[in-house]
């Protein structure tokens, strides 16, 4: 099965699974056909995480750049050239096949090549979301109507260059040159980047074992918001809104890249914080896609790729089709630029474990949304029994400093959370609450479910 938030991408993963290749290979091929598909969300100028299952644990790969070596500590960019970091998609997308595909980078690449330079049809958020972005790139044209053709041929010039040549065909050469002269970075910077393999860090949650990724990643958010909850018999909606406000603030003290956060997670630290009160700071937007997948040997890939806000900086590097991220604005939660280091990262994949075995990939983009969404997906999954679509069609509540969001079927909760305090907004636009994809594994079956706030679907073979 393949959940993901574009149709030909969830089809594409779909085609490896019927060729004989694994999750890796399914999650590679959609990934790359989301840059397609969702460019404004996306694309081989951004960067990427996973989780993997093979079986028999977990690992998980960190492909996110730093900013470069000689980069200016302050002030800290949004948008333009220096709020460029390294590109770690494309070498995320190698190191997943070279140690868990079967068909090889260039095999997983074609559907998105194809798409590339014959065209693909626009759905409809991805319609709205390219329309309402004022610093789309002008290289891209005009944004597409829903069910308009377009194509990328540039874009696809790449990726076909990158199926031929491999990841050195992006981190060296033409590629790499376009991009270190539109941006701050040094073709120095593309050549040195390696994307790395982490140990997850983990929390049981009622019995269910939940994954996330370290730092740079705010997954810790998720399990530590989880952790509050648990002492809880049955949380209720503001016992969630309180724990998650807690563990958000704490990520934007403590993420940072390489950083040690797992004392987050003690009891004492614990205990301290359920007696506390949060108090937000800022909080930056953002544009992602994420997907899963799981193959007939029961590998699971929890994928998340982006460019951090639509269109990223709002540069192609000349000549490339290769859409630049922002993510250095990232380091807004710090205060200021750290020269060869990473921001803190919005981007987490998530997974479930039961009893040593798989239950399943989940994951919700949207910026700071996701770390509050994941710990809203898996109270519904946990707590409630709910399937992997019913979770996901639930409405969300989104924290922002001074209050919180509320999607329209939570408005009834607004007098409560007044009473407590909080600002309470309630909110029609369903975008800013994120978009998630998952799959489970319940009674020898794969439940699939795809968010309908965004375009794609859960499919399987």
């Amino acid at each position: 099965m393949v959940a993901s938030s574009q149709v030909p991408a969830t089809l594409a993963g779909l085609e490896m699974l019927r060729a004989g290749g694994s999750a890796a290979d399914a999650a590679i091929a959609a990934a790359a056909v989301c840059c397609v598909a969702e460019p404004m969300s996306t694309g081989i100028g951004g960067d990427a995480f996973a989780i993997v299952w093979d079986g028999a644990a977990a690992t998980g790969l960190d492909a996110a750049g730093p900013a470069p070596r000689d980069a200016t500590p302050l002030p800290v960019p949004t948008r333009g050239p220096r709020a460029v970091d390294v590109p770690g998609a494309v070498a995320g997308w190698a190191a997943l096949s070279e140690r868990y595909g079967r068909l090889g980078l260039d095999a997983c690449l074609r559907p998105a090549i194809d798409l590339a330079e014959r065209g693909v049809a626009a759905g409809y958020h991805c319609s709205a979301h390219w329309r309402g972005t004022a610093h789309a790139p002008g290289e891209f044209g005009a944004a597409p109507g829903v069910g308009e053709v377009y194509r990328l041929p540039e874009l696809g010039a790449t990726l076909r260059a990158i199926a031929e040549g491999g990841p050195d065909a992006f981190y060296r050469g033409r590629v790499a040159a376009a991009i270190a002269e539109a941006s701050w970075l040094t073709e120095g910077d593309l050549e040195s980047y390696r994307p790395r393999w982490v140990d997850p860090l983990r929390v049981t949650y009622r019995g269910i074992e939940v994954l996330e990724l370290p730092p740079p990643t705010q997954g810790v958010v998720a399990l530590e918001a989880l952790a509050l909850l648990a002492d809880h018999e049955r949380p209720g909606f503001d016992d969630q809104v309180r724990a998650v406000a807690l563990a958000l603030e704490d990520a934007f003290a403590y993420v940072r890249d390489e950083a040690d956060v797992t004392h987050l997670l003690t009891p004492e630290h614990l205990a301290a914080r359920a007696r506390q009160t949060a108090r937000l700071g800022r909080e930056p937007q953002g544009g992602t896609v994420y997907l899963c997948a799981v193959d007939a040997d029961g590998m699971a890939v929890s994928f998340i790729q982006s460019l951090y806000e639509n269109f990223g900086s709002g540069i192609v590097a000349p000549g490339t089709g290769v859409v630049l991220n922002n993510r250095a604005e990232g380091f807004g939660v710090a205060g200021e630029v750290t020269p060869g280091k990473r921001p803190y990262h919005t981007l987490m994949p998530g997974m479930l474990l039961d009893q040593g075995r798989l239950r399943g990939p989940f994951g919700i983009m949207g910026g700071f949304i996701q770390a509050q969404a994941h710990t809203q997906y898996v109270c519904s999954v946990v707590d409630e029994g709910l399937d992997p679509q019913e979770a996901l069609d639930r409405p969300r509540f989104r924290i922002e400093p001074g209050g919180v969001r509320l999607e329209e079927g939570f408005w009834p909760r607004s007098a409560g959370l007044r009473a407590s305090g909080l600002t309470v907004i309630e909110d029609r636009d369903r975008g800013i609450f994120g978009g998630g994809q998952a799959i489970e594994l319940r009674d020898g079956r794969l439940l699939g479910g795809s968010d309908p706030r965004k375009d794609g679907m859960a499919a399987g073979w």
